[in-house]
């Protein structure tokens, strides 16, 4: 596991071989078990001179030369579980207050280094700047050259996904916030039946709770030999497991779209989806499969028992109008977050000379992908927003569209915001995405929100081509046509049925806006 720990300090006077670089005060454990103290140690620096102490209790290190970070502990059975950091071990550990405290390093009765915390979060280190959630990444942007794509629309092209899960020879690694598809279920049995090597991985605690659906598809799925895992619970690194993509043998396919009937079935959603053929990118994404798999908040699916919610339902036909377009990018990138999306995403919004055509179910008013394409719009940019009109998004959509607008007029902006109008083209919005200068487009689970950027773990790829660029484009233009400048809900004639025929709706649907799911 890549544990992303800043090494700087707070009121430090370092002694150049040992430095006191974190503290984790707050396991999610009974009785605060497996708490440590991070030590940076340098030229195998003798412990035995040094100690350390919460101003009521000091303890004193053992006789060990070490180089590099440590762990201090007296709990190693837990903390080893916890930390990929060597462990040191002492008799008697600090009792690090949950509440906030001071903890020096000594070095023969000396202060040399100290960290001072208030309220500890559950299952977070501190480094004297910043709390981390203990064990999440930091991923680099990974970028591949000449890349063979696939891009596709749904519900226009369902198929997609699941040819390319049928065709797998050796591995399949399905990563979602739900899975619920009996389709992709039968798919990824037949695929094991025949040696791939599969593996699912799931958010344990979507908005809404697990439904029926779910629990089905992955009990009948671990029945049968597949490995699946649920990420979360109370030492769980991110808000939501929110990514939506599966690497198939070399190939990488990341959808904006759950793994269920709604979404990659073709039922309901109107979802953006790629596939690219790039081996560099499906072991990089492979390798956050596994990162994020086997950390200790994930847990096995046998493991949990998870209380069923009703099904959702979702039903309907929708017509092929936007078949998929194959190309060789010029270059693809895989953006994760929290580690990258929010700075790549920025960078690409930052340098749109042209256009910059945005669709997302809901957007946070203060958010910074936001604030970047309202200052692009300043510099003379065409922006079109195209946000999600259900009624669980329209009055804040509605709100946020009078409000830009507004914005738009004061200051002379070529800026546009519209809600969407399905006319039967598909049910509802479920896009996260973007393309720039007609060229640059951006897909995946990413909502424009800084829960999504900076809490969740999300997954979205940008592709640098003409082709998909203009796909995605001539899609945005297609549901742009079908859109509408709407007034606020309440003034609307006919709003009892409306409301009447949401209901029903609302029955089987909870949407969160961290996930817009």
């Amino acid at each position: 596991m890549i544990w992303r720990l800043a090494l700087a300090l707070a009121l430090v006077a370092s002694s150049g071989s040992v430095s006191l670089v974190g503290v984790y005060p707050n396991p999610a454990t009974d009785g605060d078990e497996g708490e440590f103290v991070v030590l940076e140690i340098k030229e195998n620096a003798a412990l035995d001179e040094y100690s350390l102490s919460d101003g009521e209790n000091t303890i004193d290190l053992p006789d060990r030369s070490v180089d590099g970070a440590v762990a201090v502990t007296d709990d190693p059975r837990v903390a080893s579980r916890l930390t990929d950091h060597e462990t040191v071990v002492v008799d008697d550990g600090l009792a690090l207050s949950n509440g906030g405290e001071t903890v020096t390093l000594l070095r023969e009765g000396e202060p040399v280094s100290t960290l001072t915390y208030d309220r500890a979060p559950t299952a977070e280190v501190w480094d004297g700047e910043s709390w981390t959630p203990l064990g999440s990444t930091d991923l680099p942007v990974v970028s591949s050259t000449n890349v063979p794509v696939t891009a596709f629309a749904l519900p226009d092209t369902p198929t997609v996904p699941l040819d390319r899960i049928e065709a797998a020879d050796r591995r399949i690694l399905l990563a979602g916030y739900t899975m619920s598809s009996s389709a992709v279920a039968d798919a990824l049995l037949a695929a094991h039946r025949r040696g791939v090597d599969v593996a699912v991985l799931v958010d344990e605690s979507p908005v809404g709770g697990t439904s029926a659906a779910q629990i089905r598809t992955l009990d009948r799925l671990s029945a049968r030999g597949i490995e699946v895992t649920a990420s979360g619970g109370p030492r769980g690194r991110y808000r939501y497991h929110h990514a939506k993509y599966a690497v198939v043998d070399d190939t990488v396919l990341v959808t904006s779209e759950n793994w269920k009937p709604a979404g990659v079935g073709g039922k309901a959603s109107r979802g953006w989806g790629v596939v690219l053929e790039e081996r560099q990118l499906a072991d990089h994404l492979a390798t956050v499969f596994a990162e994020d798999s086997e950390w200790v908040d994930g847990r096995h699916w046998d493991s949990l028992s998870p209380d069923g919610q009703p099904d959702a339902v979702a039903d309907g036909r929708y017509p092929t109008r936007f078949a998929p377009v194959e190309s060789t990018a010029a270059s693809a990138q895989v953006l994760v977050a929290p580690d990258n999306a929010e700075s790549a995403m920025l960078d690409r919004i930052d340098d749109a000379d042209e256009s910059i055509r945005i669709q997302q179910v809901s957007i946070d008013e203060d958010g910074p992908l936001l604030n970047a394409a309202v200052d692009a719009a300043r510099r003379g940019v065409s922006v079109r927003i195209l946000l999600g009109g259900a009624w669980y998004v329209d009055e804040d959509n509605t709100a946020l569209a009078e409000n830009l607008s507004r914005q738009a007029d004061t200051e002379d902006l070529p800026l546009t915001v519209r809600l969407v109008e399905p006319r039967s083209r598909y049910d509802h919005l479920h896009v996260k995405g973007m393309v720039v200068d007609e060229h640059h487009a951006a897909v995946g689970s990413l909502n424009w929100n800084p829960t999504a950027l900076r809490e969740n773990r999300e997954v979205a790829v940008v592709v640098s081509d003409p082709a998909v660029g203009r796909y995605y484009t001539r899609l945005f233009r297609a549901d742009w046509r079908g859109a509408a400048w709407r007034i606020h809900w309440s003034m609307l004639a006919g709003l009892a049925t409306a409301v009447i025929g949401a209901v029903g709706f609302a029955k089987t649907f909870d949407f969160d806006p961290a996930t817009g799911d």
